[in-house]
């Protein structure tokens, strides 16, 4: 049924309204890195200019361990997002083929993981880490992010392990194959477009993290947002340009991954919506 022409209206004028409050700040950043300096902050805003890539060389010259950092943020966010979905896949097949008391508390314990603050977890682990000379290393910041984030994978995957009959399972059982083969042959290939979902979500957040790296790395593991966060804190003052064009390509990979895997998104953020 057609819908009455101004609710139509009202529901463009809102659509307009949300693309632009999220798309506004990362068009200004990008601007804001094409600009010489001195036009950054002039008001009124300039809106048309020459584009220039001082900024850009400036950043390379000035900040070359920023894409060195970049890279770690590169094996930070693959190592994680690899373990994080596939224990969230086995836990989520456990979870949805099983009931038992110790498995509610366990996903009771999971949820209630995700609501406690961060920063009260990670501190009681920096002895831990350190007595195990973990420190610095891309090792511990993978373990950290795949384990902060498992709780939230298993329960977007179990709503769609939930939607695989069961009577698959049980086929694949009569042919001989054990737990761990209906797990591979089964339940991980009807699941991907689920496995995907959670692999987006992990990277969106392994990508962006910044307590964790600032708490357990110094040098050799430091990823690309401790860099840009040092960058406002320069002794001889922020130089705007330059963290416009670090912030620039520290998005630029995220962004466009986000644009190309959105209908993913779109499936973890609805998972198990429809389900009655």
């Amino acid at each position: 049924m057609r819908r009455p022409w101004p609710l139509r209206i009202l529901r463009g004028i809102a659509v307009a309204a949300v693309v632009f409050w999220s798309a506004f700040p990362i068009v200004l950043v990008t601007l804001s890195s094409l600009k010489p300096s001195r036009e950054i902050f002039v008001f009124p805003p300039v809106w048309l200019f020459s584009p220039t890539f001082e900024n850009y060389t400036a950043l390379w010259r000035r900040w070359p361990d920023f894409f060195a950092n970049l890279t770690n943020s590169f094996i930070v966010t693959i190592g994680a997002t690899l373990v994080a979905v596939l224990a969230s896949a086995m836990a989520a097949y456990v979870h949805s083929r099983k009931r038992t008391r110790w498995l509610a508390g366990a996903a009771f314990f999971m949820i209630f993981v995700r609501l406690i603050p961060p920063i009260v977890i990670t501190l009681p682990l920096f002895p831990l880490v350190n007595l195990l000379r973990l420190n610095d290393t891309h090792f511990v910041l993978i373990l950290l992010y795949a384990t902060f984030f498992v709780s939230m994978g298993t329960m977007i995957l179990k709503s769609f392990v939930d939607q695989i009959p069961r009577e698959l399972d049980e086929a694949a059982m009569i042919d001989g194959a054990g737990v761990w083969a209906v797990f591979r042959r089964v339940i991980v290939p009807l699941s991907t477009q689920g496995m995907v979902a959670v692999a987006v979500f992990v990277i969106v957040f392994a990508w962006n993290e910044f307590l964790f790296a600032f708490i357990f790395t110094t040098t050799t593991a430091k990823t690309a947002p401790l860099v840009l966060s040092e960058m406002t804190g320069a002794v001889d003052g922020v130089e705007w340009g330059v963290l416009f064009a670090a912030t620039t390509v520290q998005l630029l990979p995220i962004l466009v991954f986000v644009v190309l895997a959105q209908k993913y998104l779109i499936a973890g953020l609805t998972a198990g919506a429809t389900k009655g």
